[in-house]
């Protein structure tokens, strides 16, 4: 089994039946597409959204810019998402997150996101399934940011990362080795002072990161390197503050792969279009600028790339939240259309989020009905 089997069978997130009976479909693809599964509860909860919501501990992930207007001085987080849990019990998304204010302008974060395949029984021939090879496939990466307010309602923050993806299947004659590189971000967001209003007041935020700007992930026995999912998020929100208890948060995201569209045709042996792929000789750097206008059909097409992401929070008394969210893809990028619903209880110093994914659509959705769990632990005293 090789690298691209393996993840069709434990990341089909889509359709791919549906998808080869329409040959003009054209999803985006890119390696280590376990980036794209939103870590945390909470943003899961908003559909599958984070850039411009409240600063917490996961905002290493979303907006690492989000860290300059933390609460609370340091904090450290953990999540753990099933994974096609109808069909499997051992692949799994685990992430682990820590923060810490450096001064009232300034703080980082580093994290730590794993994913398992679970185990995979190996082999060539019927004999060798007696006392076949496990191998345990994974991918993994860790990210360290920091964050700068430029002015008292605006930050920007870069990112370093390093991803891992040890997916090639070890067999009696072919040894595996995983893949390695490394990438960088940039965000920015914005936060208001509190706005009066005549029967509320409000605060507005807006943000957008650029991450996983990197090299190509190569493998090299196989010769194979694809694009890192290179992303462009960008959204804005707003808090309404009814009373000193109750708040309703209502937040929009814009999201894009900043890669190549799918615009080489794929034949069969008749010269048949059977689907189409990403061009060979396209850089990284040719890729991101590119990726606004290469799609097949022209801008139309373009705007389809975009996926687009409307949540909602209400917060009461800062200890109780109930939160639901809609996430929308273009049927000819994947046709992913799911709903969101969640809830988030404070105690203390403890942050428990819990999040649940209803699709929208025909399209199987691997996180569908799982219940998705977030833990947050915060230390200090509030700076906010």
């Amino acid at each position: 089994m090789n690298i691209r089997t393996t993840i069709l069978i434990c990341l089909g997130a889509f359709s791919f039946a549906q998808a080869q009976q329409n040959s003009n479909i054209r999803v985006v693809t890119t390696a280590v597409p376990f980036l794209s599964i939103a870590p945390d509860a909470r943003s899961s909860a908003l559909g599958d959204q984070g850039v411009a919501t409240s600063s917490d501990a996961f905002s290493n992930h979303w907006n690492p810019a989000k860290y300059a207007f933390i609460a609370n001085e340091s904090g450290a987080a953990m999540s753990y998402t099933p994974y096609l849990s109808k069909l499997v019990n051992d692949i799994f998304l685990a992430d682990v997150t820590y923060f810490r204010a450096i001064n009232e302008r300034s703080a980082f974060g580093v994290g730590l996101r794993y994913f398992s395949l679970g185990e995979i029984e190996t082999g060539q021939t019927p004999s060798d399934f007696i006392n076949p090879l496990i191998v345990r496939p994974n991918e993994f990466v860790f990210d360290a940011s920091y964050a700068l307010k430029l002015s008292d309602k605006f930050a920007m923050a870069i990112q370093g990362s390093y991803l891992s993806s040890d997916l090639k299947l070890e067999t009696s004659t072919n040894d595996s080795s995983a893949a390695g590189t490394v990438a960088v971000g940039i965000s920015g967001f914005f936060e208001s002072y509190e706005v009066p209003y005549s029967n509320f007041s409000g605060i507005w935020r807006a943000g957008f990161n650029v991450s996983n700007i990197g090299p190509k992930l190569k493998y090299e026995d196989e010769g194979q390197s694809d694009f890192l999912p290179t992303n462009l998020k960008m959204g804005g929100g707003f808090d309404f503050i009814f009373d000193s208890y109750t708040t309703l948060a209502v937040t929009l995201e814009l999201n894009k792969l900043l890669v190549p569209s799918p615009s080489v045709p794929i034949t069969d042996t008749e010269g048949n279009i059977t689907g189409y792929r990403q061009p060979d000789d396209v850089g990284v750097l040719s890729g991101i600028f590119t990726s606004f206008n290469d799609a097949p059909d022209g801008f139309s097409e373009e705007l389809k790339e975009f996926t687009w992401a409307l949540g909602a929070e209400l917060m009461y008394d800062e200890s109780i939240a109930l939160r639901a969210g809609y996430f929308n893809e273009s049927e000819l990028k994947g046709a992913r259309k799911y709903i969101t619903l969640g809830a988030g209880f404070k105690y203390n110093v403890i942050d428990i989020d819990l999040s649940y994914l209803i699709s929208a659509t025909k399209v199987i959705n691997p996180l569908e009905n799982t219940l998705r769990f977030s833990l947050t632990f915060n230390f200090g005293e509030e700076r906010y």
